[in-house]
C-alpha cells in the first residue's frame, strides 16, 4: 500500500509540475511579441496600465492566441495517446495516420466549396471532423482492419497522409482566390487567433477531452490485447471505435483553430508515458499537458524569434509559424521512436 501511495503521489507531483510548465509557457506567450514591452504587459495584466493600444494587444490579441495554442496542444497530445493506445502502435499519431491531413483536407475543401467559412471556426471544425474520419477510414482499409506491425502501419499512414496532402494541394490550386490566405494555416500557426477561435475550441476540447478520459480505464485494458479485454467483459471493437472518434474530434478541433501543427500528437504521448507510466488515467491528462507545453512553448519561441529573423531576411512582415518549430522537433522524435521499435536484425 505504501508503494502504491508513493507511486500515486509521484504521478500527482509530475502532473502538477506539467501544469506549472504549461502556465509558465502561457505566461511567456503573453510577454513575447512586438509592439508592447514586457513591463507594459505586466501593467496591463495587473490593471495598472489603461493604455488602449497596450490593452488591445495584450487582452484582444495575445491572450486568446496563447489560450488557443495551449488548448490546441492539449487536444493533439490527447488525440495522439488515444490513437497509440487504441491501435496499440507506438508510431501512431494524428499526423502519421491520415487523421490530421484528412482534417486539413476537409477544412480546405469545405471552405473552397463555400460550405465552411474561416470566419466561422465551428463550421471549419465540422468539416475537419469529416476529413479526419476519411483519413482514418482509408488507413483502416489499407490495413484490412487488422493490427499490423507498427512500422508497416506507420508506412501505410504516411502513404495516406501523402495522398490527402496531395488532394489538399489540388484544392488549393483549383481555388486560389478563396484559399490563397490559408498557406500559413497549412503549416500550423497561432498568429491572428482571437477570442472567436477560443470560444469554439475551448468548449470543444473540454467536451471531447472529458469523453476521452471516460474511456481511459477501458482503453488501458484494451492495450493488453483484445483477448484479455474480451475475457473481462469488454467489447474491444466498441472501445476502439469510441477512442478513435474522440481522437478524430480532438484533432479536428485543433486543426480548425491552428492548422496542421506537425508531430505534436506523436511527441506528447511518448513524453507523458515516460514520465507517468502506462496508466492512461494519469497518462491522458499528462499527454494533454505535455501537448500544451509543446505548442505553447513553440508559440512563444516563434513570437520571440520572429523579430530578429525579420531583420535578418529584411522583411517586416516575416512571422515564424509555430508549426515550423513543432514539425522540426517532432520529426527528430519520430526518427528516434522508429529506430527504437525497428526489428533487430541480429535476432
Amino acid at each position: 500500500m505504501n508503494a502504491g501511495w508513493a507511486s500515486r503521489r509521484a504521478r500527482v507531483t509530475v502532473l502538477v509540475a506539467l501544469l506549472a510548465a504549461a502556465i509558465a509557457v502561457g505566461a511567456a506567450g503573453l510577454f513575447a511579441g512586438r509592439m508592447v514591452a514586457p513591463h507594459e504587459v505586466w501593467a496591463v495584466v495587473t490593471g495598472a496600465n489603461d493604455d488602449p493600444l497596450a490593452h488591445h494587444v495584450v487582452m484582444r490579441l495575445r491572450m486568446p492566441r496563447t489560450l488557443v495554442a495551449l488548448t490546441a496542444g492539449a487536444c493533439l497530445g490527447t488525440a495522439g495517446l488515444l490513437l497509440q493506445a487504441s491501435l496499440r502502435n507506438p508510431l501512431a499519431g494524428p499526423e502519421v495516420t491520415g487523421v490530421a491531413p484528412g482534417a486539413v483536407l476537409g477544412a480546405v475543401a469545405a471552405s473552397g466549396a463555400g460550405l465552411a467559412s474561416w470566419s466561422s471556426p465551428g463550421s471549419v471544425a465540422a468539416a475537419a471532423c469529416a476529413g479526419g474520419f476519411l483519413g482514418a477510414g482509408l488507413l483502416w482499409l489499407l490495413t484490412g482492419g487488422r493490427r499490423t506491425d507498427p512500422l508497416m502501419t506507420a508506412v501505410y499512414g504516411v502513404l495516406v497522409s501523402a495522398l490527402l496532402s496531395g488532394l489538399t494541394a489540388v484544392v488549393l490550386v483549383a481555388a486560389p482566390g478563396e484559399l490563397g490566405s490559408v498557406v500559413q494555416w497549412l503549416v500550423g500557426s497561432t498568429e491572428g487567433r482571437v477570442w472567436e477561435h477560443w470560444h469554439m475550441l475551448g468548449p470543444w476540447a473540454l467536451a471531447w477531452g472529458a469523453a476521452a478520459f471516460a474511456c481511459a480505464g477501458a482503453l488501458g485494458v484494451l492495450r493488453s490485447g483484445d483477448e484479455h479485454a474480451a475475457a473481462v467483459g469488454l467489447a474491444p471493437a466498441r472501445t476502439r471505435a469510441y477512442a478513435l472518434v474522440c481522437a478524430v474530434a480532438l484533432t479536428a478541433g485543433a486543426v480548425a483553430a491552428v492548422g496542421a501543427l506537425g508531430f505534436v500528437g506523436l511527441l506528447a504521448p511518448h513524453v507523458a508515458t515516460a514520465l507517468l507510466g502506462a496508466d492512461l488515467r494519469a497518462a491522458l491528462p499528462g499527454a494533454a499537458l505535455v501537448g500544451a507545453v509543446i505548442v505553447g512553448g513553440s508559440d512563444s519561441a516563434a513570437q520571440a524569434l520572429s523579430p530578429p529573423l525579420a531583420e535578418l531576411f529584411g522583411s517586416d512582415r516575416f512571422l515564424l509559424p509555430t508549426g515550423a518549430i513543432t514539425t522540426g522537433v517532432g520529426a527528430l522524435v519520430l526518427l528516434a521512436v522508429a529506430r527504437r521499435y525497428a526489428p533487430n536484425e541480429d535476432q
